[in-house]
């Protein structure tokens, strides 16, 4: 599986920002997540959905700002980011547990392929 992330950027406080994950290879029962990490801090877990139902997860600091959603034909998980506050600049990383057999939607070791990462950054 191979995972090309995009649409990262710059964008003021309150703004807005979608990005996307195009997956190549099989999808059917895996997990699709998102994850970013901040300077000088560690990689930490920011969304989660099951392919197959759409079953959904997210961090607690992004729930009600956040939506991860699924384009099944394209093969595309999006991360629609809304209300951005400074503290959500990073580097989001998407990643695939392609079994779908992960122990847990929120650690990094459930994951199998990561994409590239992209930055975004939110101005005060």
């Amino acid at each position: 599986v191979q995972l090309q992330a995009s649409g990262g950027g710059l964008v003021q406080a309150g703004g807005s920002l979608r990005l996307s994950c195009a997956a190549s290879g099989r999808t059917f029962n895996s997990y699709m997540g998102w994850f970013r990490q901040a300077p000088g801090k560690e990689r930490e877990f920011v969304a989660a959905l099951r392919w197959s139902g759409g079953n959904t997860y997210y961090a607690d600091s992004v729930k009600g700002r956040f939506t991860i959603s699924r384009d099944y034909a394209l093969k595309t998980v999006y991360l629609q980011m809304n209300s951005l506050k400074p503290e959500d600049t990073a580097v989001y990383y998407c990643a695939v547990d392609q079994a779908g057999s992960g122990s847990s939607r929120q650690s990094q070791a459930s994951y199998d392929y990561w994409g590239q990462g992209t930055l975004v950054t939110v101005s005060s």
